[in-house]
């Protein structure tokens, strides 16, 4: 969908090698367009290849397109979401953010609010120490860090995913553990605190 001049274009940037987090931006999204006057964007990251040649066509087969410089310039906010790998975002997503200079060095991104969402494959297996290491280069970019406050009363219920730092998922296998409903709430429930924090700075 093209931007309007009066909507807040929210980015949601994943990496979902297994389709975990996939299936969380596009709730992330989903909650970011119940918001009046937002719309999302949804970009992905390719897989980093060890061999020194291109391996991968610069347009996906399915699925979203990969992200670009621009696609981080021109939003008025950011959701960020990839899976845990040893308690940290992977390379794949470190990869792309890595070069992003450009935009730090013009303050572009400055001001802007950002979230961030993750999945793991065990109920302690570095969530949260995901999600704050994936805060520290949008901290960097002078981003406005939105979390998920314990006025989500789902923040009390859950016992799966679900964190004050961002949305978080629990699960190994995407068809026997689906998400539970504080998931998949606390998910919505950021893409509207994203999108409703940008429309206020746009005003």
């Amino acid at each position: 969908m093209p931007k309007t001049d009066t909507a807040a274009e929210i980015l949601v940037l994943y990496y979902s090698p297994g389709g975990t987090t996939a299936e969380m931006a596009n709730i992330i999204a989903r909650g970011i367009e119940e918001v009046e006057g937002a719309q999302a964007r949804i970009r992905t990251v390719p897989a980093v290849s060890a061999n020194t040649e291109q391996t991968q066509a610069s347009i996906p087969e399915e699925g979203p397109l990969y992200a670009t410089i621009e696609d981080l310039e021109e939003c008025d906010g950011l959701v960020l979401g990839c899976p845990t790998h040893y308690g940290n975002m992977p390379a794949a997503m470190k990869y792309f953010i890595d070069g992003t200079s450009a935009l730090w060095m013009g303050g572009k991104l400055a001001g802007k609010p950002a979230a961030v969402f993750s999945a793991s494959t065990s109920m302690h297996g570095g969530q949260e120490s995901t999600l704050l290491t994936m805060m520290l280069p949008l901290l960097h970019h002078g981003m406005l860090i939105v979390g998920l406050p314990y006025t989500e009363t789902e923040l009390f219920q859950t016992k799966t995913g679900g964190s004050p730092y961002g949305a978080t998922r629990l699960t190994d296998d995407l068809e026997a553990t689906p998400l539970s409903d504080e998931e998949r709430k606390l998910c919505l429930a950021i893409g509207k605190r994203v999108a409703t924090t940008a429309k206020k700075l746009l005003k």
